[in-house]
Formats: C-alpha cells, structure tokens, sequence
C-alpha cells in the first residue's frame, strides 16, 4: 500500500522526532498531543531542528520550507487517525495505555491504515490483539535522537503481514532510515543489548570499580562507542531504562535484574537529562 498521511501520537521527544523525520520525507504528517503546551513546544524544537540542518547543510531550504507545510497539529487521536495511512504511536511505555490506543485507532483510523508503536521492548503482538488488523499492527522503532539516528527497527509481530513490513521499510527510507526487520522478541535488538550494556555499567559503578566518567571514556575509546553508557542512559531516561530492565528480567530471567543502584536513582527522581540530575548533572537544563 502507498502511504501518504503519517499520524504521529504523542509529541514528547520521540514523536515531534519521528513527526520531523515524517514532514522531511515528504509525508503529510499530523502530530497528537493532548497538551497544548507540548505541541507548541514540538512545533518549535521541529522549527529548530530544520533551521540548524539548513544552516549546516544537511538540509535545502525548499525542503525545509516543505516540511513546514507538511506538519500540522491535532489535540485528538480522532483527529490525527481518521485520515492516516499510517499512526505511529509515541506515547509512555505502559502496555495498558498502548492497548487502550490501539483499540481506539483500530474504531477510528482507516480500514487499511497501518497501526504502528515505536515501543522500545513491549509486545506488538499484545497491541495488535486489541485490534482486528492484526497484519496491519508492526512495530517501528526509532531512536534518539531521531533527527541524528539512522536506526529503525522495524519489528515482526506474530501476524504482522509482508505487505505491512513492506510499506514500512518505504516509509523509513524516505526518512532517511536504515531499516533492519526483526522478530518480535523481549527487547527486540538493540535494547536488549543496550539494556545489559548500561545494567552491568551499573553494577560496576556500584561495585566502585571505576567511576562513572573513566567508565564512559573506556567504552567510547575501547570499543568505539559513540556514547558511553551513563551519558546514553541519562539521554534516554533512567526510568525508562529500568522499565525496559523489569520487563526483560520478568520474561528473560535473572541476567536482566536491574542493578539496585539504578533503582536508588529514579527513586531518587534522577531521570537524566529531562530531571536535570541522572548519573551526571544538567543545570542549565
């Protein structure tokens, strides 16, 4: 199937990114928030992004002009979805919400419309159950920052049909994506790796085998890592990551308990960079 309208739900980091990347690549693309307030802002970090990319280059100005166009707003997921080809849900990592969403998508949106989540490690097979579309629900996970990241995973629930993971992979390379399809597993790829990566890191700062910055530096110069595991997990979120980790250690087993130390933290209210204090220290955030 052709898409041409993308609706994106949630306009929190990962949707006014995946609603960049949408705009960019031509899509007519509506972004959903309930809150006012975060679609402003959206609108505006959108604006940023596109402006920084034309002044670097990396981005024309007819396209930035064109993007522009193609973004618009909506407060309702009824508004956003009744015209989509494709909803991509970007809302909290809560399995109930994303089942509630998906229920209602599955009333409002299009028959054909494709019904995606970009969640980093739950059940497309679960979301899709709430549907009767199940060949039509996928996963299409995208990273942060989206504007900067070339990763999508597209994920391969029980029933998700050729077709779906087809039109799918066009949508991310018109992004600009690499796309890799994986089978529905706990974690899927990346944050199955990437979540014992940054618990271990944990553990290690805890057992004060090296401080947090010498064990950052290791990573990135050792073994080429872009980003140390402390700097990445206070980008993504520490409570994030440890509702990743308690999902992982529900369904995978003891190697995947979160490090008593990361659970210190968020209870602590250290999220990362959103709190301003993670690992490290943000004041001007």
């Amino acid at each position: 199937m052709s898409v041409q309208t993308i609706a994106v739900l949630g306009a929190g980091l990962m949707g006014r990114g995946i609603a960049y990347a949408a705009a960019l690549g031509g899509y007519r693309t509506l972004l959903q928030d309930t809150s006012a307030a975060q679609l402003e802002k959206a609108v505006h970090d959108i604006g940023a992004i596109l402006e920084k990319g034309v002044a670097t280059g990396k981005v024309t100005d007819e396209a930035a002009v064109a993007a522009r166009k193609h973004l618009s707003t909506a407060h309702s997921i009824e508004d956003a979805a009744r015209e989509a080809d494709l909803v991509i849900e970007a809302v909290p990592e809560k399995m109930e919400l994303k089942i509630e969403i998906f229920a209602e998508l599955d009333r409002i949106a299009p028959k054909h419309a494709i019904l995606a989540s970009n969640t980093s490690s739950l059940s497309i097979t679960e979301m899709a159950a709430a549907t009767s579309r199940a060949p039509q629900v996928v996963g299409m996970h995208f990273f942060n920052p989206v504007h900067r990241m070339r990763l999508l995973e597209i994920v391969r629930a029980l029933e998700t049909s050729d077709a779906t993971l087809s039109a799918c992979e066009v949508v991310g390379e018109r992004m600009g994506k690499e796309c890799v399809t994986v089978r529905e597993s706990p974690g899927f790829v990346t944050s199955r790796i990437n979540a014992m990566i940054g618990n271990e890191a944990f553990y290690m700062l805890q057992e004060g085998v090296a401080s947090a910055t010498d064990i950052d530096k290791a990573l990135k110069l050792g073994l080429n890592h872009p980003m140390g595991p402390f700097e990445l997990v206070d980008l993504v979120g520490l409570d994030t990551r440890l509702s990743i980790l308690r999902f992982l250690h529900r369904t995978l087993g003891e190697k995947f308990r979160p490090c008593p130390l990361m659970e210190q933290y968020v209870a602590a209210g250290r999220l990362g960079r959103k709190s301003g204090r993670g690992v490290y220290d943000y004041p001007n955030n």
